[in-house]
């Protein structure tokens, strides 16, 4: 890599949006790169809006939030609608199909994939479809190496749910390897 690369992940309050750019932007230094992440939700801790934005770049970085993102991962259409049009022409466009129904602007990289649902059925539960969709986003990208992703989940996640998160990074990968564009 030799110049910034810009994520934004966005959703609603509660979906962990802001625990996956911490566990991405872990993983960044884990692989010796420089980063910044900082976080953004509306008034309401759940429901209302959430983002986390992650810039991982080999040199300073001198503006912290993403304005111009490389990839963007929509949990929810508000997020998908809010956010799209700061997406690169050449970005990826990673969308919750459970949640995210119309698109304005279909960018040609877009993957599309019912990662909460997904997780409800695979997993039993609807928590951890930020891990899962943040696997999917690492695999996709390659913008850090997945020893780096699991490194990273094991020390940022809480014990109780490092194996669920673990088995949730794991379907995210193997949902990205299948994926057929």
């Amino acid at each position: 890599m030799n110049k910034s690369y810009e994520i934004r992940l966005s959703g609603s309050g509660g979906q962990g949006l802001i625990l996956a750019g911490i566990i991405l932007a872990r993983a960044a230094v884990i692989d010796k790169h420089k980063v910044t992440q900082t976080q953004s939700y509306g008034p309401e801790s759940r429901g209302g809006y959430s983002r986390a934005d992650v810039i991982i770049s080999d040199r300073d970085i001198y503006f912290p939030e993403a304005t111009n993102f490389n990839c963007l991962l929509a949990l929810t259409q508000e997020a998908c609608d809010k956010y799209l049009f700061d997406l690169r022409d050449t970005g990826i466009l990673i969308i919750d199909t459970t949640f995210v129904k119309n698109l304005a602007l279909a960018a040609d990289n877009t993957y599309e994939m019912p990662f909460t649902e997904i997780a409800q059925e695979q997993l039993g539960s609807a928590i951890s479809t930020n891990v899962l969709s943040l696997a999917f986003l690492v695999k996709v990208t390659k913008i850090v190496s997945e020893t780096a992703l699991e490194t990273s989940l094991r020390q940022t996640v809480k014990p109780a749910f490092v194996d669920l998160n673990l088995k949730a990074m794991k379907l995210g990968f193997k949902l990205a390897n299948e994926y057929k564009i």
